[in-house]
């Protein structure tokens, strides 16, 4: 029989702030001291693996730990603590003034001991986490008190706490009152907190951050989805979910190590400077082995040497070109019109075509590589011939068989009807002949037919096809995991590459559709997860698609204004809600000159604390750059290879690599020039909706030409 509901404690004041306050920074110390110790036992320990081999490995595994273990001195070591009921926690339990350590846990991003093994800080990925981040007034998860500390320069400053035993909250420190028992509450049922509010609007200059103490239910929800889970996220801008993604793979190394230890995660974003502003997040959470590519870098089979026009790129984009590719590729077995006849000592043993043709059938059909189908032809033409051997009477054992199939009676015959291939002859051969396409797609032949394929000006398209062709001849190992961002992006041959990447594993696929930019961006998560793969599919089992509309990172009017564009680029999708108490800063400014118009609003951005981009047309990179170093301005260009040195203020941003960056400032000049540089006016419209979005704190238009008319409501 259930035991009976118990009555909520009632919350308790915090009597001294002060000395609460110096209590929570002595267990810092003490923290930051467990932590040094474990890093110093880590270094401490020999590589002794038994062999050389073993010793390199064990060796790299206590490298990888003691750098997971570095002390980062510019946050701390835990951002939360939660009080948990001491009646559910059985016989023993500390009352809720003077809990012990059973029924009292910091939360950090990594977990720290003491030379007894007792928990110091909790890793927040651990399940007794889960609470700090769902529970609610309406649900308390066993909690009594939840508290936020609220840290300077990796310092606590201030705690903040939340009572979920009655409805309201009590706040104590020194920094930050906590919110009032009567004020609002988020759609949660939480009371909302000036130090989460604080975090959320701090001022940034540099990579990414975690967002590891200010994680809420609906994202917490997305983070913990099982290993066997794809989780496909359409994020308005601001609602974190690319942070929710990389939080995602932490996660999911935490709670199934041993497993992805083995098949690996990988993270796939769409440019080189945005893997770099995202990739201190996971370091900074002690995991230093998940990978960071690009899809073009993912594909590089050869080296590029043309870029398609964007009629052609999309042509090649297109899903039936998987087709094509196959039907090409297994076009180079040849019919069997002759027997194959294998000499052995003084007799000669013969298998018909018809049987040859008969085997060639059934390979084709039995859904495996061309090279393992074709190695798989050598043992079955010397199982024939082994037949005929017992026939005749003989008595051979798979010792011959084996001899047969090595022999240069069966390698000759192989080699005539079932030759090696390599996926660039195929491809090169499909783009010089125009062999297998339909008519509308002859435009992506080439005009002059290059005389090898090594001598062959590839094209980033045609790498994506290579990558088709490479893994229908030899199957491309899959992961344990894949995060892809920004995958509205992608061609459904782009996505056909990254999917097959994770044929055995899962996905967290990231993106808005409204931020797509491309000639083939996707207008459908559904046709989306459908070229990833049959298990990554929306009726596959095991797949969700997951709305976030909440916006914490831009602030309201900037996000209001950037939603005007929204009917025109995505109909179909909810406007997102900025749901931060500042409604940030927003100026248009119609100038007589962009470019002076742009120095002078980035020269008033600079007063205002934090990172500043400077978003312009791709066209204009070289004058305003020029305009900006002629007034003083220093800056650092993000030109979509890399995210700069990360030492300056000011970013100077083109347009096309904006794309998934933010700034607490950003100085967005002549929208009308960046829409009109994309091939249609919802392409155009889009990329502009994705520069708007950039802001965190404020965001100033610089415009001499008049504004679309869909951003201006005309």
């Amino acid at each position: 029989m259930p035991a009976p509901p118990q009555p909520p404690l009632p919350p308790q004041d915090v009597p001294d702030p002060a000395a609460e306050l110096a209590s929570e920074q002595a267990h810092l110390a003490r923290a930051r001291t467990e932590l040094a110790r474990m890093r110093e036992h880590t270094l401490s320990l020999a590589a002794d693996g038994g062999d050389a081999i073993a010793g390199e490995a064990l060796a790299r595994v206590l490298w990888l730990r003691a750098r997971a273990l570095q002390d980062d001195p510019g946050t701390t070591l835990f951002f939360g603590r939660v009080d948990r009921d001491p009646r559910g926690l059985g016989a023993g339990a500390g009352a809720v003034a003077g809990q012990g350590a059973e029924d009292r846990l910091y939360l950090g991003r990594r977990h720290v001991s003491d030379a007894d093994g007792d928990p110091v800080v909790i890793d927040w990925r651990a399940e007794v986490s889960r609470p700090f981040y769902r529970a609610s007034v309406a649900d308390p998860m066993g909690l009594v008190r939840r508290r936020r500390f609220g840290v300077e320069g990796g310092e606590l400053t201030a705690f903040e706490d939340e009572w979920l035993s009655a409805p309201g909250a009590v706040g104590g420190g020194l920094a930050v009152e906590g919110p009032d028992r009567s004020g609002p509450t988020d759609p949660g049922g939480r009371p909302t907190s000036a130090l989460l509010a604080r975090e959320i609007e701090r001022p940034r200059i540099g990579p990414m951050r975690d967002i590891v103490a200010t994680i809420q239910p609906e994202q917490d929800e997305i983070v913990r989805a099982d290993v066997a889970t794809t989780v496909c996220v359409q994020g308005a801008p601001g609602t974190g979910k690319t942070a929710v993604g990389l939080l995602r793979a932490a996660w999911l190394l935490y709670a199934f190590r041993d497993r992805l230890a083995r098949s690996g995660v990988l993270v796939v974003g769409p440019n080189r400077a945005f893997l770099e502003h995202v990739g201190a997040v996971l370091p900074s959470l002690g995991e230093v082995s998940v990978r960071h590519t690009t899809v073009e870098e993912l594909v590089a089979h050869a080296r590029v040497r043309a870029v398609d026009p964007p009629e052609v790129a999309r042509l090649k984009g297109e899903a039936r070109m998987a087709e094509v590719l196959r039907t090409a590729l297994w076009a180079c077995v040849r019919p069997a019109t002759e027997a194959l006849v294998v000499p052995r000592g003084s007799r000669r043993w013969r298998v018909p075509a018809y049987e040859v043709q008969d085997m060639l059938d059934e390979l084709r059909t039995r859904g495996v590589g061309y090279a393992a189908a074709r190695a798989m032809l050598h043992q079955r033409l010397a199982h024939a011939v082994l037949v005929a051997m017992e026939r005749s009477g003989d008595s051979p054992d798979d010792r011959v068989q084996d001899s047969v199939a090595r022999s240069a009676a069966v390698r000759a015959y192989v080699k005539e009807v079932w030759p090696e291939v390599r996926a660039t002859t195929v491809l090169a051969h499909v783009l010089s002949t125009g062999e297998h396409l339909a008519d509308d797609q002859r435009a992506m032949t080439w005009d002059a037919p290059p005389r090898t394929a090594a001598s062959a000006r590839w094209t980033p398209a045609d790498l994506v096809l290579l990558d088709e062709l490479t893994d229908l001849v030899d199957r491309t190992p899959s992961l344990g995991h894949v995060i892809l961002d920004e995958a509205q992006d992608l061609s459904p041959m782009q996505l056909r590459a990254v999917g097959r990447r994770a044929s055995t594993g899962s996905l967290t696929v990231l993106g808005d559709l409204a931020q797509g930019t491309t000639p083939w961006a996707s207008t459908s998560w559904e046709e989306s997860l459908r070229h990833l793969g049959p298990r990554h599919a929306l009726e596959a089992p095991g797949t969700v698609l997951v709305e976030l509309l909440r916006g914490f990172r831009v602030p309201g009017a900037v996000i209001e204004y950037a939603a005007r564009l929204l009917p025109v680029i995505a109909p179909g999708l909810a406007p997102p809600e900025s749901v931060r108490s500042n409604p940030g800063r927003l100026t248009v400014h119609e100038v007589g000159d962009s470019v002076a118009g742009a120095v002078e609003a980035t020269v008033e951005a600079v007063r205002t604390p934090g990172s500043v981009g400077v978003i312009v047309p791709d066209a204009w990179t070289a004058e305003v750059g020029a305009a900006l170093t002629a007034a003083g301005v220093a800056h650092e260009v993000l030109d979509g290879q890399h995210a700069g040195e990360q030492v300056l203020r000011v970013h100077f941003v083109p347009a096309r690599v904006a794309k998934g960056l933010e700034f607490d400032q950003v100085v967005l000049v002549e929208p009308a020039a960046i829409a009109a540089a994309e091939p249609d006016e919802r392409t155009g419209l889009r990329r502009l909706y994705v520069v708007l979005t950039r802001a965190v704190s404020g965001l100033s238009v610089v415009h001499a030409e008049p504004l679309p008319e869909a951003l201006t409501g005309a």
